[in-house]
């Protein structure tokens, strides 16, 4: 299986300003600024990664740590019945960096 070329910098510049938005998960229960890791979508994605422009800001807890129901690795299908798709986390994380950079159309 051949290597995952390294993110470009702006690749790397998009990720850091995902990650400084915060764990979307926790925004999504009313909790802001939670320390995030970037998690690459694998919805519809088969078994490779996502691109990194296709990635969401978690905290470990809700990333990877945090069990079943808790962590998005420890049980997609019941995550995502509580927080929402990745896709539906996607579009709140995009939005985000729209209004940031002030492109939200207002």
């Amino acid at each position: 299986m051949a290597k995952k070329k390294p993110a470009t910098k702006a690749e790397k510049a998009h990720m850091g300003r995902v990650a400084a938005l915060g764990c979307i998960a926790c925004r999504v229960k009313g909790f802001y600024g939670t320390p995030a890791e970037i998690h690459h979508l694998r919805s519809g994605q088969g078994a490779k990664r996502a691109s990194h422009y296709e990635t969401l800001p978690l905290c470990h807890i809700h990333h990877r740590t945090g069990g079943h129901g808790v962590a998005l690795h420890a049980g997609q299908e019941t995550w995502q019945g509580i927080f929402g798709t990745e896709h539906q986390l996607l579009e709140q994380v995009e939005g985000l960096l729209r209004k940031q950079e002030g492109r939200d159309g207002q």
